[in-house]
């Protein structure tokens, strides 16, 4: 009973287009229209990503592309990491999962995810260097979703496997979440909702990765 029911809601997450909604389809049809668009860096992921300022911060050294769209998970950032990757960019920088964590996806199938899309990325691009970063805790002190409440383990899990899959491939493992958070629990000081963090983040984020230089 317990296969058939993680098997019900891999399948339920294989078919769920809820992701893909207006604002879904918007983001993609813009980065469609960009996909000849050539960048030396890019960040993936979901809001988290798509919400940084990292032309700005970054400047002139790089031109970079930010690829992010709210509220997308594995499945949909699997659709889509083979387009995004066309243009070969010298870097990319992985963040995703927490949607995962939110929806109730089991671990071991994001990972499943995550490794396909390396995997792609791999194969579409080989000269690229892929940057897998951390997931970001949640601060439950000031956490507006009913549905992330409690899944620091989730979380926990989750960045062991993707810091695993980092070794697995010698890829780069970028640990934001030592910057941002006081063990697992993100700065109160760099979030507004307990999930999405605020310029202030951003900034220290770009920061370290500028000190561990991976810009």
């Amino acid at each position: 009973m317990i296969v058939l029911g993680m098997l019900g809601i891999v399948q339920l997450y294989a078919q769920d287009s809820t992701y893909n909604n207006w604002y879904y389809e918007g983001r993609e049809k813009l980065y469609q229209e960009l996909e000849g668009t050539r960048y030396d860096v890019v960040f993936f992921g979901n809001s988290i990503t798509e919400r940084g300022p990292w032309q700005e911060l970054i400047g002139r050294k790089y031109t970079v592309g930010n690829r992010g769209i709210g509220g997308d998970n594995t499945f949909g950032m699997k659709a889509r990491i083979a387009d995004v990757v066309k243009s070969k960019p010298k870097k990319i920088f992985l963040m995703m999962g927490i949607n995962d964590v939110g929806g109730g996806l089991p671990v071991e199938w994001s990972l499943r995810n995550y490794e396909e899309i390396i995997r792609i990325i791999l194969s579409v691009s080989p000269k690229t260097k892929i940057y897998v970063q951390s997931i970001l805790p949640l601060n439950e002190s000031v956490l507006k979703y009913d549905y992330l409440f409690g899944k620091e383990q989730l979380i926990r899990n989750l960045n062991k496997g993707i810091e695993e899959l980092s070794h697995k491939y010698n890829l780069t493992y970028v640990n934001v979440k030592e910057e941002l958070a006081d063990d697992d629990v993100l700065e109160k000081e760099y979030t507004m909702d307990g999930i999405h963090v605020n310029t202030e983040a951003y900034i220290r984020w770009v920061n370290y990765l500028k000190e561990k230089k991976y810009l």
